[in-house]
């Protein structure tokens, strides 16, 4: 990939922008710059927010069936071509090539699983009061939608959007992240070998702030979407605001573990410690605050660690590597920064702590124990590989300490009392909860978040909703009678 120009999309055709501007996308396992990405100005946008307003014309007068299809299609290419979009994955996130192919397939899912509702958005119709009137309930798209995928799962969260928003006859104009283009690129051309319309979907690539200042602003879009932090979410929600325009916000979460004294730990201790450390921890449903009995606690810690040590962290190209680079420099600084918050408020590393020598951005499985409940990692989302292990012994004071973020996206329980697992579960401020294990958002189940998590859901039969607008018809014909004649 190395030398290569990673180009936008705009009305039906790949280009680079307008006034040549380009930025370096970087490997983040060696910090070598390995292509360009093209950069889109203010003309750019303008015309591919004019492509998506005639690709919505175009997209509405495509058969239900036949959108359906053509998503089908694309989730049957994404499959067919998961290695080589996996391999882009790895070069520009760092992700190792089975945790790809595992995005990939839950993105083709998604895909699918969006041509399956397609076929399945209908209006209804029943009588009124008046036996001579009849009421019509109509939906049909929102309308043109700007949307804003993120980097650390670049092909699922666009086609959570995608999937959702094609279904209901939407077209859009999307920004997926610049660091990591390509494959993004490479998804987005399996829905136009499938017979994706030129114009319904349009790819833009810039400065993030100018770009969602531009789209959100303008009249002819209709919704926003976006997957990412929640500064960022909150500032672009009220923008919106500013213009009545409806969002659908997944804002990322601080999910809090809760291990029970009778739990099963060689289970917790398994499932944990993968979930942890997938994805080098840029996980938005990532388990980042383990509460941990006092009986149990040092043992639990123990073993934890034990199990967290057999983690291989390097370049996710190589084949003996389980967990690759972070993202980019940015979150290798942030992660390194609660770590030394939380140190200077009195905790104690067990493990890790600090990035590893040599090229990339490399950053050990980390665990701290002995974390004041003020300090960053226990209230700002570390997307990283470091956990804080801390003690409880009183069940209302710990779901106290649980609730006690911002956050409300997911949390999960390890206990095999299921009584014990009803009370905490219903006292937990949060839109998922996993007991004794981490469920994976698949495309059948509703995804959202709680609190400032987020607004709105993706996934399963309400993922069409948002992005669906009701009209209501009322019809007064008198009733036809024999007697009346013709």
């Amino acid at each position: 990939m190395t030398g290569s120009l990673a180009k936008m999309y705009i009305a039906g055709a790949w280009v680079q922008g307008g006034s040549g501007d380009v930025q370096d996308i970087i490997n983040p396992a060696t910090g070598d710059a390995i292509g360009q990405l093209c950069l889109a100005d203010s003309n750019d946008l303008e015309r591919a927010l004019a492509a998506a307003e005639h690709g919505l014309q175009i997209w509405g007068a495509v058969p239900a069936w036949d959108r359906g299809r053509i998503l089908k299609d694309a989730a049957d290419l994404m499959r067919d071509r998961s290695a080589e979009i996996g391999r882009l994955m790895t070069l520009e996130h760092g992700k190792t090539p089975a945790e790809a192919q595992v995005e990939l397939v839950r993105a083709a899912d998604f895909i699918e699983w969006g041509g399956e509702e397609a076929r399945r958005v209908a209006s209804r119709q029943f009588g009124a009061r008046d036996p001579d009137v009849t009421v019509t309930i109509q939906y049909g798209p929102v309308g043109v939608v700007a949307a804003f995928s993120p980097w650390n799962y670049p092909v699922l969260q666009a086609s959570k959007k995608l999937a959702a928003l094609l279904a209901a006859g939407c077209s859009c104009v999307l920004k997926p992240a610049e660091e990591t283009p390509s494959a993004t690129i490479a998804f987005l051309q399996c829905l136009i070998d499938a017979g994706l319309p030129a114009n319904v979907v349009n790819m833009v690539f810039g400065v993030p702030s100018e770009v969602s200042s531009f789209l959100i602003s303008d009249p002819r879009v209709a919704k926003i979407t976006f997957t990412g932090s929640l500064p960022v979410g909150k500032l672009l929600a009220s923008q919106a605001g500013r213009h009545m325009k409806p969002v659908t916000m997944e804002l990322g979460g601080h999910s809090p573990v809760l291990v029970c004294e009778d739990a099963d730990l060689d289970s917790a201790i398994d499932i944990l410690v993968l979930r942890k450390f997938a994805n080098s921890g840029q996980v938005c449903v990532s388990p980042n605050r383990i509460f941990a009995h006092e009986s149990i606690v040092e043992e639990f810690t123990r073993r934890f660690c034990e199990k967290a040590s057999q983690v291989v962290v390097g370049d996710g190209c190589k084949n003996d590597v389980t967990m690759g680079p972070l993202a980019n420099l940015r979150r290798l600084e942030a992660v390194q920064g609660l770590v030394s918050d939380a140190v200077a408020r009195g905790a104690r590393v067990v493990m890790g702590g600090a990035r590893l020598e040599g090229a990339g951005y490399l950053f050990p499985p980390t665990v701290l124990r002995d974390v004041s409940e003020d300090s960053d990692l226990m209230t700002v989302e570390p997307f990283g590989p470091v956990v804080p292990i801390v003690s409880f012994s009183d069940y209302d004071d710990v779901l106290r300490r649980a609730n006690a973020t911002e956050y409300g996206l997911a949390a999960y329980i390890f206990s095999r009392d299921e009584k014990r697992q009803r009370y905490l579960a219903d006292r937990l401020i949060v839109g998922t909860i996993g007991i004794n294990d981490i469920p994976t958002h698949t495309a059948d189940i509703p995804l959202g978040g709680w609190k400032d998590s987020g607004y709105g859901v993706e996934g399963g039969i309400e993922m069409t909703q948002a992005y669906l607008k009701s009209k209501f018809l009322y019809t007064k014909n008198a009733a036809w009678r024999p007697e009346n004649g013709s």
